[in-house]
């Protein structure tokens, strides 16, 4: 299994968790659970498998990948009435995911040999993707949409910190790329969530009266 291979591993576990733990907010039953971690997990991938046109789909060509979410489904299903607050698990799980999302998507694009707008592209699709497909199902506003929080910003720099660890002279490999990829990636959003970083947000004007 490759280094890339691990990354998607990693970021279906923790996104199906983030989507199983939806589910248990919203009460439903296991088949339920199953749902949301198998499309929170998988969302954003399939966007970029599309896009890239890797064929089959990540999770076609590996199933086990979806027994992976299922698994995680059922463990979130008899464990998550032990969490203090299934909203904070949801919040910081979600940025994990993130930041291995990210890495996983910026550093497939670079193996398919795609330019840097590409990569950056592919890495902010990967990690943003799943996480709306999600709450929205969930009828909840998404967390990338929540107001003065960074989480697309936390996405870009990451994937940018692929882009740069690949195609500046001083190279270096992959798993060093993904690492730093993830850790710019979660460092931003844990930042975010625990001492409120935010860039300022657009704030409109009247329109002047015109007699």
């Amino acid at each position: 299994m490759t280094a890339l291979q691990l990354l998607d591993y990693a970021s279906v576990l923790v996104f199906a968790l983030t989507g199983a733990l939806v589910a248990s907010r919203a009460q439903l039953d296991i088949v339920g659970f199953a749902f949301f971690a198998c499309l929170t997990a998988t969302g954003g991938g399939t966007l970029r498998d599309l896009m890239l046109d890797r064929n089959p789909i990540f999770w076609m060509k590996d199933p086990h990948i979806l027994g992976v979410a299922c698994a995680a489904a059922v463990l979130v299903f008899f464990t998550a009435h032990l969490l203090e607050s299934r909203y904070k698990a949801i919040v910081w799980l979600d940025a994990a995911a993130l930041s291995v999302a990210v890495a996983a998507g910026s550093g497939i694009a670079v193996a398919e040999g795609q330019s840097l707008g590409i990569v950056l592209v592919m890495g902010v699709l990967t990690g943003c993707a799943g996480g709306p497909m999600r709450d929205v199902v969930a009828n909840e506003v998404p967390l990338i949409l929540k107001q003065g929080e960074l989480y697309v910003t936390c996405a870009f720099f990451g994937a940018l910190t692929t882009g740069l660890a690949t195609f500046l002279p001083q190279t270096v490999g992959p798993a060093q790329a993904a690492m730093a990829c993830a850790a710019v990636t979660f460092c931003l959003r844990a930042g975010s969530i625990a001492f409120g970083w935010s860039l300022p947000v657009y704030k409109g004007f009247p329109p002047r009266y015109k007699p």
